[in-house]
């Protein structure tokens, strides 16, 4: 009997061992693949890579759970930055950003980053952008930091507590962080290899995964085992101070616009969307045909929005809309 249990845990040392190895090594194959593309900035309690491109009014860009700088990057900035300095982060503990602790992971840690890094390029009240997730840390930003934003546009955001863990985040939803570490790393790579089209495919619905979103979209970047942690404690935190920042949605001060897509079938437009005209004075809702990756599969449209709210927060800028 100990001869069994002794194989079994010498097999199951090996194994682990061996998907740690697996693990490592994919996400060097990835990050040899697709390196860092901008630059990066140290804030209290983070180290964070942004890409900058183009000058002139500053809008700063916040991406999704499970996204990062290249969700924007696709093709959005290119059709901004002849009229803006656009600026598209890697949230801290997404992409290349690191934090340095899961502490700082609910919304209102992380819209401090965000505030530390608008004061520390020294942005004169951008207009802050944010997708998804990135939706529900930018309206954190406007409660707590509204001195340092000019306005909100919001694309396909989390603005409210859903009935349920959205199904492509379902296996993320990992209260220990232990076991999410160690799920991270033994184990989350091969299923992010195996499962990862399908679950893309569910984000993207109803609208097909351009083919070239692994790469010029930064799809890869998931294949590690940070990726995998990150997401999880993002996912897992998000829940934590969400109530209390909807409660307060009636104090917002600064303009907030949102451009949803009637199709997502990520997140209700209905209560992510519709219900916010209710909530937030003044706000701007437009709606379109469309899924939850508006940034990638709708750039133009999802552009001609920013440029819009851009142009309404920077009213003595001489742009022109539809540029």
């Amino acid at each position: 009997m100990m001869t069994i249990l002794l194989i079994l845990v010498v097999l199951i040392a090996v194994i682990v061992s061996g998907l740690v190895i697996f693990s490592a090594w994919t996400a060097s194959r990835v990050e040899k693949a697709l390196p860092p593309r901008g630059k990066f900035l140290d804030v209290p309690g983070a180290r964070i890579h942004y890409i900058e491109k183009g000058a002139g009014p500053a809008i700063v860009m916040v991406h999704g759970l499970g996204g990062q700088s290249g969700n924007f990057a696709y093709g959005v900035v290119e059709k901004l930055m002849g009229e803006f300095r656009v600026i598209v982060i890697d949230r801290p503990g997404a992409g290349y950003s690191t934090r340095e602790s899961d502490a700082s992971a609910p919304l209102k840690g992380q819209a401090k980053f965000i505030a530390n890094f608008i004061r520390a390029l020294g942005l004169k009240k951008p207009l802050l952008v944010g997708h998804s997730l990135g939706g529900a840390i930018s309206l954190a930003v406007a409660l707590e930091f509204p001195e340092i934003v000019s306005g909100l546009a919001l694309v396909a955001p989390l603005t409210h507590v859903p009935p349920h863990v959205p199904e492509p985040f379902r296996p993320l939803d990992i209260d220990s962080s232990f076991l999410r570490r160690i799920l991270a790393w033994t184990v989350g790579v091969p299923i992010g290899i195996l499962r990862g089209p399908k679950i893309v495919k569910m984000i993207f619905a109803p609208e097909a995964v351009p083919p070239d979103f692994a790469t010029r979209g930064g799809g890869l970047l998931t294949l590690r085992p940070s990726h995998f942690y990150s997401v999880s404690t993002d996912l897992v935190a998000a829940d934590g101070d969400l109530p209390g920042i909807v409660a307060r949605y009636g104090s917002i001060r600064v303009p907030v616009a949102i451009l949803y897509g009637t199709s997502d079938e990520v997140l209700d437009y209905h209560q992510h969307g519709e219900a916010m005209t209710k909530e937030v004075p003044g706000l701007r809702l437009k709606l379109v045909d469309g899924g939850h990756m508006l940034p990638v599969t709708c750039p133009e449209t999802t552009a001609e929005f920013i440029r819009g709210e851009a142009q309404r927060a920077n009213p003595e800028a001489k742009m022109a809309i539809g540029k």
